[in-house]
């Protein structure tokens, strides 16, 4: 199966545990890895027929901009589930880096794997 890949997706949000966080604004770097049946997109060259990467990520920023999730766990599963839901995707492969979260450390976060039920 073909994926489609949107890398170091840059979103602003209020998120974390801390009171302090709870008042910022903080950086998050998202890596979207979605499975996708790209033959049909690549005979028409159509993007009505394609997986539209600038809709995903104008979706995935929209719904993080606008979440208060404490966890990066939380946040990854509602992601995730917009994804899925609301975009033709069989799988995804979603990684949420907080830079700058743990001193001496480029990043934290958390990678998911989630399918469309069958």
């Amino acid at each position: 199966m073909d994926k489609v890949f949107i890398e170091g997706l840059d979103v602003d949000t209020v998120i974390g545990a801390y009171d302090w966080e709870r008042q910022i604004r903080q950086r998050l770097l998202l890596d979207l890895e979605m499975t996708f049946d790209c033959h049909r997109a690549g005979a028409s060259d159509a993007l009505a027929d394609s997986l539209d990467y600038n809709a995903v990520a104008g979706a995935v920023t929209a719904l993080v901009q606008a979440s208060r999730c404490e966890l990066l766990e939380a946040l990854a599963e509602r992601v995730a589930a917009m994804v899925l839901r609301e975009f033709p995707v069989a799988h995804l492969r979603l990684c949420v880096r907080k830079p700058g979260a743990v001193k001496n450390a480029a990043a934290v976060g958390i990678v998911v794997e989630r399918s469309v039920a069958v």
